[in-house]
């Protein structure tokens, strides 16, 4: 809940003032969290936001404006709060160690991801999930490269990685089924780690 939704009513008023396009755009992202793309629209988020429409047109033309700013708002999210943060660890190995560590327990990223794969038919969501998908696949298949493969296996395992990411959403969501208990989960993202991340090389001995 943001900061916005959570003010008292006696500040409605005041808070219409503050209202910014990225208020906007960040309650239609949370919103896609809750209940999906199709969701997304101005009199619902304006109730949310003690707001009224007049409020969202100063910023947006339209609806598909306003998803449209939501999306790259995530996108470009994702490309700080996950890429962004690993930059510095300068080991190949611990830098998809910590990848996966941290796609793993984003949970409102997977529902998020999750709300797209669904709407993969909408022309708004399709371009967006494009490139996501694609800088997520050259930033694995660079990481397991600086990790000692070559070029064709690093491609592959990079694919199988992200495939890996990508099924076992597509496994939740048609089994209707929430993330497993925390234990069986932890176990199944270091079996992942373990099969994935290349082994340091073996040191010859003489």
């Amino acid at each position: 809940m943001t900061s916005t939704e959570s003010a008292p009513a006696s500040d409605k008023p005041e808070r219409k003032g503050r209202l910014s396009a990225e208020d906007w755009a960040q309650a239609a992202l949370d919103l896609i969290a809750e209940q999906g793309v199709a969701a997304v629209a101005v009199e619902p988020l304006a109730r949310r936001l003690g707001v009224t429409k007049g409020s969202f047109y100063w910023h947006f033309p339209s609806r598909d404006a306003l998803l449209q700013a939501a999306l790259e708002r995530w996108e470009s999210f994702e490309q700080e709060a996950v890429f962004g943060t690993l930059e510095a660890i300068p080991d190949p190995r611990e830098r998809l160690r910590n990848l996966f560590q941290l796609v793993a327990h984003e949970a409102k990223s997977h529902v998020i991801y999750s709300a797209m794969l669904k709407a993969l038919d909408h022309p708004a969501v399709q371009p967006v999930m494009e490139r996501v998908s694609q800088r997520r696949l050259e930033y694995l298949t660079a990481s397991f490269r600086q990790a000692g493969l070559g070029r064709s296996d690093a491609q592959h395992r990079a694919r199988l990685a992200y495939a890996a990411y990508v099924g076992f959403l597509q496994l939740q969501l048609q089994l209707q089924q929430s993330r497993p208990p925390r234990e069986e989960f932890e176990a199944y993202v270091e079996h992942m780690m373990a099969t994935l991340i290349p082994p340091l090389p073996r040191q010859e001995t003489h």
